[in-house]
């Protein structure tokens, strides 16, 4: 066994590099440890989202997601400033097309203001037309401070901070099993066992079954949703600025399909959200027997899926033609040419769903005396990183204060 550690974090993705390197600038004497499965850091959630620094439009007033993504986002430009990291400040323009989503519209200006968003502006069609020329629009928000930045970048750059402080990261460490004592817990992995005094998991699409691991069985079960972009031609992407959204349906954690123009200046269209057969699939193709047998046997998903069957069999349409997935995308660029698209890239979302078929909406943890577990961290987790590792420091402190 591994000589001991003060704290373990498992998960080498931008939220655990964000807990270990606030429990260290803290407490910089504290032995810590982060074991990951993959060869590198930050390669699921982190390194395949679409980049964007949510400004935090969208999150329920009062909820964690509301204030984490306001204080993270703000701790994000700061590191970002520090490390070199670039951020474009492109603005996000979400956009009504249709009459109907006026309501919607004005609901989420409410939610919005409640939440502080800064520099938040009412748009009509002429003003659209100003900042995207070639967006339709009855009306519309206009987020001037959201803006984009490479995540996979800052989790690297985090770890090369976490290194240089003493913390001990092993890539190729997959854990296998989590034993809490009396006096410690004890963290199998294939090259061995490690011990330590608390452990916090950030385990994103595994979150579930590495909760599972320590005894924790009862909580939100993890569904995989798969999200497919299209990537327009260098020629196309004139025709994007910054961030064309819809105006989101409040029934869904999913925002729809968008226009994002990257950090890298190329600009992607999508996701749709489907069913991934795979936790870790980024190809349609891609099928992992157990994972696809744990969604489809789940309580929770057969109730949600026939609650919204319709909408998951348009998603799937959509995943599958080409045609209909630009035909959604001209509602918002009508001058959008289908033949400037070409597929790719691809990332799966890990949604926490309750037994009841319920997606779990905000930011959610669970734990014991030795132990912390994230559950459920979706978008703005990625703006939100360095806060919400600010909160887990806090707990595992706690923790560490009183065994």
């Amino acid at each position: 066994m591994t000589a001991g550690y003060d704290v373990v974090v498992v998960g080498g993705g931008i939220l655990g590099l964000a807990t270990a390197l606030r429990l260290v600038e803290r407490r910089p004497a504290l032995r810590i440890a982060i074991l990951e499965k993959e060869s590198e850091l930050a390669t699921h959630q982190s390194g395949h989202n679409s980049g964007v620094l949510h400004a935090g439009l969208y999150y329920k007033p009062g909820s964690l997601k509301a204030r984490l993504c306001r204080d993270g986002k703000a701790e994000m430009e700061a590191f970002a400033d520090a490390h070199g990291i670039p951020i474009y400040h492109c603005g996000k323009l979400v956009v009504a097309v249709d009459p109907s989503e006026l309501g919607r519209l004005d609901a989420l200006r409410d939610r919005a203001i409640e939440n502080g968003v800064p520099g938040l502006e009412d748009v009509d069609r002429e003003r659209i037309h100003e900042l995207e020329p070639h967006a339709a629009g009855i009306r519309g928000l206009w987020s001037p401070r959201t803006g984009v930045i490479d995540f996979r970048r800052v989790s690297l750059a985090i770890g090369d901070d976490l290194r240089m402080a003493g913390v001990d990261i092993r890539t190729g460490h997959a854990v296998s099993a989590i034993d809490v004592r009396s006096s410690e817990v004890v963290i199998s992995t294939g090259h061995g066992d490690v011990s330590c005094r608390v452990v916090v998991t950030c385990a994103g699409l595994q979150a579930d079954r590495v909760a599972a691991f320590s005894g924790e069985t009862g909580g939100p079960t993890i569904v995989p949703f798969r999200g497919d972009y299209y990537t327009l031609s260098p020629q196309a992407s004139g025709l994007v600025r910054g961030l064309i959204y819809p105006v989101p349906d409040p029934r869904f954690p999913f925002l729809g399909v968008h226009l994002t123009k990257r950090i890298d200046g190329t600009v992607i269209a999508g996701p749709n959200a489907v069913l991934a057969f795979a936790r870790e699939g980024y190809r349609r193709r891609d099928v992992d027997a157990r994972d696809l047998l744990a969604a489809v046997t789940d309580r929770g998903f057969l109730r949600l899926a026939g609650r919204y069957l319709p909408t998951g069999v348009a998603e799937m349409w959509r995943d599958w033609s080409k045609k209909a997935f630009v035909r959604q995308l001209q509602r918002y660029v009508p001058e959008l040419p289908p033949d400037q698209l070409t597929f790719g890239p691809s990332g799966v979302r890990a949604q926490a769903l309750a037994r009841n078929g319920s997606l779990v909406d905000d930011f959610a943890f669970s734990g014991g005396p030795r132990v912390l577990h994230v559950r459920n961290a979706p978008s703005p987790a990625a703006t939100s990183s360095l806060a919400i590792g600010s909160v887990l420091a806090d707990e595992a402190f706690q923790r560490l204060d009183a065994v």
